[in-house]
């Protein structure tokens, strides 16, 4: 699995992140102020904690507290409405991949403060622990988003059955099925 991460992030990187960052960021800087890349701790494999890479795709304010994206977020830029649509965002993990810190396919990481809350209100939340968490994940391709506790135990019990489920197939599956979402733009995006 990781020799395969390493190959597919340095093709995508050299392929596609070598033109698209520049492009990107020109778009973000021209669409509103603040950093081009938004970093944020978020929980690793065995709990391990990482800075995740994403473009941003909010206006860059320094609040202190955490709130989650939401549908019609007002914070959302309008090219951050377009990457989120597209998943751009997600490209700079693929620099996470490279690191070791993700795996192309797996859970997808949560926020530090999310891991909180849910590691104790959702059973079997730290089995998604035991792998590296994914750019793109079943939970992703199945459209389940949200912060509440029903989207989130539907999440996790798809990150379940990945985890216990893990094949190359399945993992060259959900790579289809991410890139035919990116495509055709996720209509459950925020």
């Amino acid at each position: 699995k990781r020799f395969f991460d390493i190959v597919f992030a340095l093709i995508v990187s050299i392929l596609v992140l070598s033109w698209l960052i520049p492009i990107v960021a020109l778009l973000i800087k021209l669409d509103s102020r603040g950093p081009v890349f938004f970093m944020q701790k978020r929980g690793g494999k065995d709990g391990q904690e990482f800075w995740c890479i994403k473009f941003r795709t909010m206006y860059h304010r320094n609040e202190g507290k955490f709130r989650l994206a939401t549908k019609d977020d007002c914070r959302i830029t309008p090219v951050g409405k377009f990457l989120r649509k597209t998943s751009l965002d997600e490209f700079p993990q693929f620099i996470n991949v490279l690191k070791g810190n993700m795996t192309i396919v797996g859970p997808r990481p949560h926020a530090i403060e999310v891991d909180k809350v849910f590691r104790k209100a959702v059973d079997k939340y730290m089995v998604r622990y035991l792998v590296k968490p994914g750019i793109t994940g079943l939970a992703q391709i199945k459209g389940f988003r949200g912060n509440d506790d029903i989207y989130m135990k539907y999440r996790v019990r798809m990150d379940v059955f990945y985890v216990e489920n893990w094949s190359f197939l399945l993992d060259l599956k959900i790579i289809g099925l991410t890139v035919s979402k990116m495509l055709l733009g996720d209509k459950n995006a925020f």
